[in-house]
């Protein structure tokens, strides 16, 4: 471990060598674990070290899945190629990695030579531009795909996080296939296709990183990607839940009714009793209330599922053979029946859903386009027999526990009703399933570096967006600070509403999420001392600017999910029918978590220093506020206004 921490140029620290070790005994006595370690633990290297040992000593790959790019970009380019060279000396061997990503991150060389029809209607390439937000330019759809012919002969990845100028997505579809499109073995091209390299490169090595929902779908559809493994570290494992109920989720459109109608027709099938199914649910779906559906589907809705499941079934028949041997005549057939098989599968769930199944209907205002989703209520029974029962599983991330606790995360991940052991015991052989917990701290000294400043005087918030008052008071925060501002909210309205009351009354530059692309807006944010940034979810998380130009972080309310979400009401009633409280386990749950990571934008080194400010007065008013605070970083709090603009125009005047 020691030698690893030199290559990477850090320091010792306790709580990495304590998880480094906890790791280190969970892999070879084979049973699961849940490590909080807290920002600033190096967490990446403290268990990197021990997987790529046990990989190494086993002779068996170690899987580690992340729930987002960057981390995988970090652990990929700037960790690990140090860290293997660190290591080589003091293993049998050089340890060797690869990341694995699903197919449609790759360029399919087939379908750029025309093995697929093009899905876009005649003139679209260029009478349609795409705007380019990490650029402020636009560029028509046709000059985006010519770059990316280009880049096809000159790229070695094919991988689209490696391109140099980003193309819109619509730009990327032209040119890369799902994994259900794909042909496989009968494409021509199989023995050049760069999603194939990765895998072939993937099933070589001792370590393989992807994400947590392509390894959800692996295991859950027998797909086959991930290579065999008995090991995986789950990192950003607060995000675990979620990404994988997202990845089993399905959703049903008219859109996908009628483009595989289009496909249909461009083989040479009619599809006459498709289409008719099709505009069928087109004039049920509307109809239908916007949010959860309690009990079965309207009678309506639930003809016209079956009409379009028969039809569709008719049309995957007749597609089989269709298009003769033409160019892209196979790849046409793959597409279709491939897209007709999605709308069959999502038919049979929503006609007769799970018990756990959550059906819903959204309406959305902005398109005006309705859908159909069916949801699991929990993924706990899936995970724990499709992932956990012979898999080693390593948890980890900055916020896991709550209150010190861990049964609740291991519940949602299928390991609640099983033993839990102690850091350093090794569990029977008949018990598989034991799991330990352990919080190793963060090195930080957050008292000393932090405020946690809570609004108590402001009006609690209500339903009508941000209230006047605290407007003027965030303005004021602002002001004070003059700038170096990360004021996170709970919605993109209330982002903008402030972002502009905030810009009327300071000369101080505003970046608002949305307006640009995130990666720029944050690089601005960080290039500035006086800038401060505006946005919602994507930067409650993630969001790593380290010194003085990021000394405030607001937080506009409390972030709770909205209480009519389909997820979020079904497990709360169900919670509250075992005799628990809905409110507290789902609600209040979700809201810690996303505060703890809000809170945990402001000290990201032992340099730091600065203030969360919540605006929102339940956090100190209301019993469960307790339980909120308690997951938050340890600041030093106050709820005097005088204090709070006192210290942070202290800290202004130290970072001018």
């Amino acid at each position: 471990m020691d030698a690893a921490v030199r290559a990477l140029e850090g320091t010792r620290r306790d709580g990495q060598t304590r998880m480094a070790r906890s790791v280190d005994v969970a892999l070879e006595g084979k049973r699961h674990l849940l490590v909080q370690a807290g920002t600033g633990t190096g967490k990446s290297l403290a268990y990197l070290v021990p997987a790529l040992r046990h990989a190494i000593v086993t002779g068996r790959p170690v899987v580690v899945s992340t729930a987002t790019i960057a981390l995988q970009s970090q652990i990929v380019r700037k960790d690990l190629p140090r860290l293997v060279e660190a290591l080589a000396p003091h293993l049998p061997r050089t340890p060797t990695f690869s990341l694995l990503k699903g197919r449609g991150n790759y360029l399919c060389l087939h379908k750029i030579d025309g093995g697929y029809p093009s899905d876009l209607e005649p003139g679209a390439l260029f009478a349609q531009s795409a705007r380019d937000a990490s650029t402020g330019t636009s560029e028509r759809l046709g000059e985006q795909v010519r770059r990316l012919r280009e880049w096809s002969a000159e790229t070695d990845t094919g991988d689209r996080d490696d391109l140099e100028m980003p193309v819109s997505d619509r730009a990327w579809h032209q040119v890369s296939v799902s994994g259900s499109q794909c042909l496989g073995g009968q494409c021509p091209l199989v023995d050049q296709c760069f999603a194939e390299r990765s895998r072939a490169v993937a099933r070589e090595v001792d370590l393989v990183v992807t994400n947590h929902a392509l390894l959800a779908i692996d295991a859950f559809d027998n797909h086959g990607i991930i290579p065999d493994h008995d090991t995986v570290v789950f990192d950003e494992a607060h995000e675990l839940t979620a990404r994988v109920t997202g990845a089993v989720t399905d959703q049903l459109t008219v859109g996908m009714v009628r483009g595989a109608v289009r496909e249909l027709r461009g083989l040479g099938v009619a599809a006459t009793a498709l289409d008719d199914a099709g505009e069928e649910l087109a004039a049920v779906l509307p109809n239908l209330p916007d949010g959860r559906v309690i009990g079965p589907l309207p009678a309506p809705a639930a003809d016209a599922l079956e009409h379009l499941r028969t039809e569709a079934r008719g049309a995957h028949a007749d597609a089989k053979d269709a298009g003769g041997d033409g160019q892209g005549a196979a790849g046409a057939r793959k597409a279709v029946r491939a897209n007709l098989q999605e709308i069959i599968d999502v038919c049979e769930r929503l006609v007769g859903p799970d018990e756990d199944d959550v059906v819903s209907v959204s309406h959305s205002e902005r398109t005006g386009r309705s859908s159909l989703q069916v949801a699991p209520l929990d993924v706990a029974g899936a995970m724990r027999g499709r992932i956990l029962e012979d898999t080693t599983a390593v948890l980890t991330s900055a916020t896991l526990a709550l209150g010190g606790r861990f049964e609740a995360p291991a519940r949602s991940i299928g390991l609640g009703s099983r033993r839990r052991i102690g850091e350093e015991e090794t569990p029977a052989r008949e018990d598989p399933g034991a799991w330990a917990g352990i919080d190793v701290g963060s090195p930080f000294d957050y008292r000393r570096q932090g405020i946690l400043y809570i609004a108590s005087h402001l009006p609690q918030p209500g339903r009508e967006g941000p209230a006047p008052a605290m407007l003027e008071h965030l303005t004021e925060l602002v002001e004070a600070s003059r700038g170096g501002a990360l004021c996170l909210f709970s919605s993109r309205r209330g982002a903008e509403i402030a972002a502009e009351h905030v810009r009327a009354r300071l000369d101080l530059p505003i970046g608002l999420q949305g307006e640009d692309s995130l990666p720029r807006l944050v690089e601005a944010f960080r290039s500035d001392d006086t800038a401060s940034l505006f946005g919602t979810i994507g930067l409650w998380q993630g969001v790593d600017v380290q010194g003085r130009t990021c000394r405030l972080v607001t937080i506009d309310r409390l972030p709770f999910p909205r209480p009519d979400d389909p997820l979020v009401s079904a497990r709360s009633e169900r919670a509250d029918a075992e005799g628990g409280s809905g409110f507290m386990q789902v609600s209040v749950r979700h809201a810690s978590l996303l505060l703890a990571q809000g809170a945990g934008r402001l000290i990201r080194s032992s340099e730091d220093r600065g203030m969360v400010a919540v605006l929102d007065p339940r956090l100190r008013t209301k019993r469960y506020g307790g339980v909120l605070r308690e997951a938050m970083p340890p600041l030093w709090p106050t709820t005097d206004p005088e204090v709070a603009m006192g210290a942070l125009s202290r800290l202004a005047r130290a970072s001018a």
